[in-house]
Formats: structure tokens, C-alpha cells, sequence
């Protein structure tokens, strides 16, 4: 009996399991189809941007019978893919009545939509320059170099568009054409992201390289660089043409800012795909951006110094190193770009390291939420500053191996060891703002504030009632209905919010610092500064061929660091 009893639980038990698990919308089998999607869209994305780079990396060998009108072709048919499919989610996907429940706050920041536009502005420029240069000799040219930069021009407008009003979403139809069509984007961007960086890069590498270099580096610098130059009936002759030239690879770094913008912004929508939000934990913090008010201008002041004194540097640096054949210009410019770079780095890690000491004793709370715009901040910063830190430790190699040691040597082995030192303790320091609570008693002073001075100065009779003598008494329904006042504590409400907690101020006024001292930093290697290709100590050491692939492939993403901690020392500012 015992026996035949335990097995009809046991019969009982599985059959309940079996009912349970043909229930297809269990949370369970929700979050592992949302896995499963995922994961789709993310090896679709790796086999696409394998084989861009294929194509972009073996474009760029003469060699190698793939030509770069092959590269122009390919990253074309994605980028008229992508437009088709972000026309379909903004006529179909996103006009549904449960399309977007909810929407991320802190996806797609008004200044991180900003800087995207004025990139996509500049990018649209240099479009209508490549434009006008490969117009100039259309007749012994493939068609799909013209097409190519038109429809990157359409890409960049109509992408713009979309992320503009549809980056804070949180998408819950269409989930598996929506992942798909994002890691798209994704992917294209990156792969024009690569091409740009290949040729601007290669560009200035090759004009600055051209006497150093060998025949064969020399052809491979020629065959990346200038490809519209291979034949001799293609050759740029005309002003004009020059002027397109010059023109769009001046302005091929705002174009390569323009992708990692828009990828970063791609990837958050795609993390929040089929995410629901908790109204209740995830509090929509509204903070306006004031820059001159509460703060005592130092960081400003000190910042624009550096800013302008970047600039003044960089334009002669670019006149005695690119203009100029004297060695010993060259030696002056080498200098000159060091000690400022000295002394930018080192007040800039100076400044880090005081406000990470001051998050020490910052008595607001961590945000521990989930948030995946934070979370991919904090990823890019880390992964963006391997690139400068690769150069930096191969740099001193070089300079500690190598013999014989001049000034120039030692000016380079500081600067190699602050920009290593720079990064780190910048790192902290961003990282350690972006965790950081907004700061909430601005709120309740100025509704306390209101309140007192609306009962100061309408009927100062009525505040005073309602700060009883030690002897006197209050009405029942007085006691009940108004809280009880000291007048010291009333003078304390009314000149708290006059005053700003110490500790912000000096946040702020290094937050602002620190984002102008990284502006000049992006500028300078960005527009030609760029003294590993000038600086013969690497160059000796390394290579011709090896130590141009470092700098090619490492320094992009130090360049893409300066410009991403702008965005976060912006948001550090504000949330100060």
C-alpha cells in the first residue's frame, strides 16, 4: 500500500512537471529565447565585421587581387541595407501601439546626441569632398567610388535621424528583426570606421615616412593611401582636386568619431530590446547644465590655457616637422610638443588624484542600478586607453634599450610614462563620478526655501507663531497641522542653499578642466601631431614596418579615448 501510494505522488509530480513545462510563456523559456536572439544578432555581427576587415586588411596589399573598389562595394550594400531597415522600424516597428513601453532615461544623453550631430555635419562635408575629388577624374574610375561617398551621405543623415529620437527606446516587438537590425548597424559602422582609419592614418603616415621608407613600404603606403593615385591618368593635377583631397582627409577624424559615436549609441538600444524598466528604482534624475553658475572659474580659466596654448603649439609643430627639412626644427618642435605634453599630463593626473580623494569623503550614494549606458562608459574607457598604453610601453622599450640617451630621449620616456599614469588615475576618476548619485538636497532646499521665504516676507507674524515660547502652547489643530520651527533653524534653511557643498565645487572645477585638457589632447594627434613617426628613436628601434602597423592600429583608439572621456567628464560635470 505504502509503495503504490508513493507512486502515485511520483506519477502525480511528473505529470504536473510535464504540464508546467508546456506552458510556452513561462518567464523561463522568455529568458532563454531572449539569450538565444541575442545571440543570433551578436554572431551575425562577428561574421560581417570578419569579413570587412578581411576586406579592408587585404585591400591595402598590392599584392592581392582585392582591390579597394571591392571595399567601396561591400560597406555600400550594408549601408543601403541599414537605411531599409531603419526606414521599416520607424514607419512599422516603432508606430505600434506596444512597441515601446518605456524608455531608457539614461540612454542617448542630450550631449552625447549633440556631439553626434556635429560630427554627422562634418562627415557630410567630407563626403561632398570626396564628392568633388573623385569627380574630378570620373572617366578612369570605377562608378562605385562616386556612389560610395552618396550613399554614405544618406546613411549619416537618415542614421542621425533615428538615433536623435529613438535611442532612449525600449523595444518589444519585432525583437529578433530589431537585435538583427541594430548589430547591423553596428557592424557597418565599425567596418566604415576601419576603412576611414586605414586611410587617414596610412595617409599621414606615408607623407611623413616617405624618405625614410623603403621602395617596398613606400609602394604600400602608396597603395593605401592614395588608391584614387595608382594609375597615371588618375593622377590629381588640377587646384581644385587638391582642395577636394586635402579637404576630406582633414576631416576623415571627425567622420571616424562620427562611427564610434553612433556605435556606442547603437549597442545601448540593443542591450535594451525587450527591457522592462522598474519605474520605481529607475528615478529619472532631470539636471540642468549650468556652466557659470557655482563654480569659481579656475578650471575653466586653467583649461582654456591649455586649450589655446595646444592649439599654438600644434600649428607650430605642424610648420617645423611637415613644412620644414632642418633637423634642428625638427629637434625644437620634438621639444616643444613634449614639455607641453609634460605638463599637461602631469597636471592632469595631479587634479585626478586630488578628486578621486575627494570621492573618498563624499557622503552621497553609489547608484548601483542597472544601467547600460554606464556599464558600456566604463567598457570603453577601459578598453580605449589599451591602445595609448600599448605605445606608451613600447615607446619605453625603445628609449631604455637603445643607445645613445639625448634630451629628447628623456623628454620622451616622461611623457611615455605620464600618459600611462594619466590614464589610470583619469580612469578612477571618471569612473568613480558616473557611480555617484546625483545630488538631491538642491531639491528639497529650494521647495524648503519657497516656503520659508513666501511665510518671511508675506506674514513674518505667522513664522513667529509657529516657534512657541517656552511657556506658551499651541492650538490642537495648530500642533497638528504645522511643524514646529527654531528660529535657528529657519536662518539655516534660508542661507544653506546660498552655499554649495565645497566638495562639488572642486568636482566641477575639475571635471571642467580635465574635459578642455582632453579636447587639445584629441586635437593634436587627430590633426598631424603625431611624433611617433617623428621621433627616430622607435622608428630605428622597431622598424619601418613594424613600428608604423603599432602606431597605425594602437593609436585610433587612444584618439577615440580623448574624445569619449569628453562625453564623460561632461556628464561627471553635470551630475556634480
Amino acid at each position: 500500500m505504502g509503495c503504490g501510494h508513493k507512486d502515485d505522488k511520483a506519477s502525480l509530480a511528473s505529470s504536473q512537471i510535464a504540464s508546467l513545462s508546456r506552458q510556452p510563456s513561462s518567464p523561463a523559456s522568455k529568458e532563454v529565447w531572449k539569450k538565444g536572439g541575442r545571440m543570433f544578432s551578436i554572431l551575425l555581427a562577428v561574421h560581417l565585421a570578419l569579413l570587412a576587415c578581411t576586406l579592408v586588411s587585404s585591400g591595402a596589399f598590392e599584392k592581392i587581387a582585392v582591390h579597394d573598389y571591392d571595399v567601396f562595394f561591400l560597406l555600400t550594400v550594408m549601408m543601403l541595407i541599414v537605411i531599409v531597415w531603419i526606414v521599416f522600424y520607424l514607419v512599422s516597428t516603432a508606430r505600434r501601439s506596444d512597441a515601446i513601453p518605456c524608455k531608457d532615461s539614461h540612454a542617448g544623453p542630450i550631449w552625447l546626441r549633440g556631439g553626434l550631430i556635429l560630427f554627422a555635419v562634418f562627415s557630410l562635408v567630407m563626403d561632398v569632398f570626396k564628392i568633388g575629388y573623385y569627380s574630378s577624374f570620373y572617366s578612369c574610375l570605377s562608378a562605385i567610388k562616386i556612389i560610395y561617398p552618396i550613399v554614405q551621405a544618406v546613411f549619416v543623415v537618415v542614421q542621425t535621424y533615428f538615433l536623435w529620437i529613438s535611442a532612449k527606446d525600449c523595444v518589444h516587438v519585432h525583437l529578433n528583426v530589431t537585435r538583427c537590425g541594430l548589430m547591423l548597424t553596428l557592424t557597418t559602422n565599425l567596418a566604415v570606421w576601419m576603412s576611414a582609419v586605414t586611410d587617414e592614418s596610412v595617409h599621414k603616415a606615408h607623407s611623413k615616412l616617405k624618405k625614410n621608407a623603403t621602395e617596398e613600404i613606400f609602394r604600400w603606403f602608396l597603395r593605401v593611401g592614395m588608391r584614387s593615385s595608382s594609375t597615371e591618368a588618375c593622377n590629381c593635377n588640377s587646384q581644385i582636386c587638391q582642395v577636394f583631397k586635402n579637404g576630406y582627409f582633414w576631416l576623415y577624424p571627425f567622420n571616424i568619431e562620427y562611427s564610434l559615436f553612433a556605435s556606442a549609441m547603437v549597442y545601448v538600444m540593443w542591450k535594451n530590446v525587450g527591457r522592462l524598466i522598474d519605474h520605481h528604482s529607475h528615478h529619472v534624475q532631470r539636471l540642468k547644465f549650468r556652466l557659470f553658475r557655482r563654480t569659481f572659474f579656475v578650471g575653466i580659466v586653467l583649461g582654456l590655457i591649455i586649450l589655446v596654448s595646444g592649439l599654438g603649439v600644434l600649428i607650430v609643430y605642424e610648420v617645423q616637422v611637415n613644412s620644414s627639412t632642418e633637423s634642428s626644427k625638427k629637434s625644437q618642435a620634438l621639444t616643444m610638443y613634449y614639455i607641453f605634453n609634460i605638463v599637461c599630463l602631469g597636471l592632469m593626473s595631479l587634479v585626478c588624484i586630488g578628486g578621486s580623494v575627494i570621492y573618498r569623503f563624499d557622503k552621497r550614494d553609489m547608484d548601483r542600478h542597472k544601467n547600460p549606458t554606464r556599464t558600456l562608459d566604463v567598457a570603453l574607457l577601459m578598453g580605449a586607453a589599451l591602445g595609448q598604453y600599448a605605445i606608451s610601453y613600447y615607446s619605453i622599450v625603445a628609449i631604455v634599450a637603445s643607445t645613445p640617451r639625448d634630451a629628447i630621449s628623456a623628454l620622451n620616456l616622461t611623457y611615455a610614462l605620464l600618459m600611462i599614469a594619466q590614464h589610470t588615475f583619469q580612469n578612477i576618476f571618471i569612473i568613480e563620478g558616473l557611480h555617484r548619485q546625483p545630488p538631491k538636497e538642491d531639491q528639497k532646499h529650494s521647495t524648503r526655501q519657497k516656503d520659508l521665504y513666501g511665510l518671511t516676507f508675506v506674514n513674518v507674524n505667522a513664522v513667529s507663531l509657529r516657534v512657541p515660547d517656552s511657556g506658551s502652547t499651541l492650538a490642537p489643530s495648530a500642533a497638528s497641522s504645522t511643524d514646529v520651527t527654531h528660529p535657528s533653524e529657519l536662518v539655516r534653511s534660508l542661507t544653506a542653499p546660498k552655499k554649495m557643498n565645497w566638495r562639488r565645487r572642486v568636482l566641477r572645477e575639475i571635471s571642467m578642466f580635465l574635459l578642455l585638457s582632453n579636447i587639445i589632447l584629441w586635437i593634436m594627434p587627430a590633426f598631424g601631431a603625431r611624433p611617433q613617426f617623428d621621433n627616430d628613436k622607435e622608428l630605428n628601434f622597431y622598424g619601418d614596418s613594424m613600428w608604423p602597423a603599432i602606431v597605425d592600429i594602437c593609436l585610433p583608439f587612444g584618439i577615440f579615448y580623448r574624445m569619449h572621456a569628453v562625453a564623460s567628464l561632461l556628464e561627471v560635470y553635470i551630475m556634480s
